[in-house]
């Protein structure tokens, strides 16, 4: 017998009703009611996969499930947001029971990690698509944003950068590794920031989370809080994985400056904090076995060449002409 729409929503989407969570109805009604805490807020974040856009057709549906839901996850973590709440909308071209099975253990192996509820969403037919909404908690007086950014604080980011997008290099054969896996799975197998994000909201001036790179993350910042940036590149965090391809030659030292600043799919958080803060924060973060990487420092208008520019570079405190891109869907 041939499963319809509602079979499959039994079947694989489904679960169990956490009391704890918040929910007073989940799926089963036209829409999910929630229970909001008093002196919190709610933040939302929605993200779409399309298949060919931003995953290969060919990609194993546990790690498309893990990373639909982790993409998502990492917004939340940046507005220093508690994910709570997730509905998903997939639209399928079949149904792959298979497929189907494993896309739902990548998905809910990361929302049980973190205690996310699926409370909704939507299945249809049609071109390969994922699209998930997320639903956090976050107290009023906590709430990270992109525009308090402060002359004189200093830039950092939650891990190595550059990984995702060599393994999406690797991925399209324009690149030659010799251990492409550990990029592989820096690409699909994303980890959210949300435990860091928990002290950040104490500490932090403004946060975001690095999906379409670090410099044009960071030139949102920038653009909202009205300043201006120097990045050190000789501090940008690198994966040991990155400096054995470099020591390998088969990226240069300078490839690897541009796979961290302008390569995206890190999902790192990239944020601003006092150098009083950030000292705080470390003793914080070591008791966590956490951890940071200051790469940089906000500050006034800089010229370079006569021209006004918001986001400088340098190694070793010598200017370097570094191209700034990001990805741009319509670019």
């Amino acid at each position: 017998m041939s499963k319809g729409e509602f079979d499959i929503i039994q079947r694989y989407f489904q679960r169990p009703k956490n009391d704890d969570n918040g929910v007073v109805i989940g799926i089963g009604d036209d829409c999910a009611i929630l229970d909001i805490p008093q002196d919190y807020q709610l933040a939302v974040t929605t993200d779409s996969l399309v298949s060919g856009v931003h995953f290969f057709e060919d990609v194993d549906p546990y790690r498309l499930g893990y990373k639909s839901l982790a993409v998502n996850l990492s917004d939340l973590a940046a507005m220093g947001a508690t994910a709570k709440w997730v509905s998903l909308a997939i639209t399928l071209p079949s149904i792959n029971e298979v497929w189907l099975a494993e896309f739902c253990r990548g998905f809910f192996a990361l929302a049980d990690q973190y205690n996310v509820q699926l409370v909704g969403g939507d299945t249809t037919k049609g071109p390969l698509s994922i699209t998930v909404s997320a639903k956090g908690l976050v107290k009023k007086t906590k709430v990270l944003t992109r525009n308090n950014a402060k002359v004189g604080d200093i830039i950092c980011v939650s891990g190595s950068l550059g990984d995702g997008a060599v393994g999406l290099s690797a991925k399209l054969e324009s690149l030659t590794l010799t251990n492409p896996q550990p990029f592989i799975d820096a690409l699909e197998l994303t980890e959210p920031r949300l435990a860091l994000a928990k002290s950040l909201v104490d500490h932090a001036s403004s946060c975001i989370d690095i999906s379409d790179g670090l410099s044009q993350d960071l030139s949102h910042i920038l653009k909202q809080s009205q300043c201006y940036a120097e990045i050190a590149l000789d501090k940008l965090p690198l994966s040991d994985a990155m400096l054995d391809e470099i020591k390998s030659g088969n990226i240069t030292k300078q490839q690897a400056w541009q796979f961290a600043i302008n390569g995206g799919d890190d999902y790192e958080l990239l944020f601003t904090i006092s150098a009083e803060k950030l000292i705080k924060l470390r003793l914080e973060l070591n008791k966590l076995n956490l951890s940071c990487f200051d790469i940089g420092t906000v500050t006034q208008q800089q010229l370079v060449n006569e021209e006004t520019q918001s986001l400088v570079f340098t190694y070793k405190k010598q200017a370097v002409a570094l191209k700034s891109t990001g990805w741009d869907h319509f670019k």
